[in-house]
């Protein structure tokens, strides 16, 4: 995703696509970053020690996100369902991200859910469920070889 405004992401290319993907019918914006309200509340409903349960603003949600180059590195995105309301305000994406674990060179392939709230064409709610014990395991486990994963 070539934007300058954004760069220093590119480790989550993959997820921003495939949501953009999804919602594109129901918000504006280029970026994943710009389809989102100034005050739009996150929700993740997973307990990861260092990763908040809520987090509240774009900004915020920006900052938490600048370091996840660091840790994982997305090579794809799919398994895209949509499942939009009939008023399309809330729209629930079933998805998937595949990468590699940087410290360990670990495999990383987790399913995720999002229900996301709409209003005015922008992101107000999002909440996030996904396969914890999948990105768990590939964050904590040595490594392991392709074959056997």
């Amino acid at each position: 995703m070539a934007n300058a405004k954004y760069a220093g992401f590119e480790a989550l290319d993959p997820f921003f696509e495939v949501v953009q993907n999804g919602l594109r019918e129901f918000v504006d914006g280029d970026h994943y970053f710009d389809m989102i309200a100034e005050d739009a509340v996150f929700e993740f409903r997973y307990n990861f020690p260092g990763w908040p349960l809520t987090v509240t603003g774009r900004e915020n949600l920006i900052s938490l996100y600048s370091g996840y180059g660091k840790s994982i590195k997305l090579h794809a995105g799919d398994g895209l369902v949509v499942h939009p309301s009939r008023d399309g305000c809330v729209v629930i994406l079933e998805y998937e991200g595949h990468g590699r674990i940087l410290s360990n060179g670990n495999a990383y392939d987790n399913r995720f859910i999002s229900v996301v709230t709409i209003e005015n064409r922008k992101i107000v709610h999002w909440r996030d469920y996904m396969d914890s014990l999948a990105a768990w395991t590939a964050l904590n486990e040595a490594q392991v070889a392709d074959s056997q994963q």
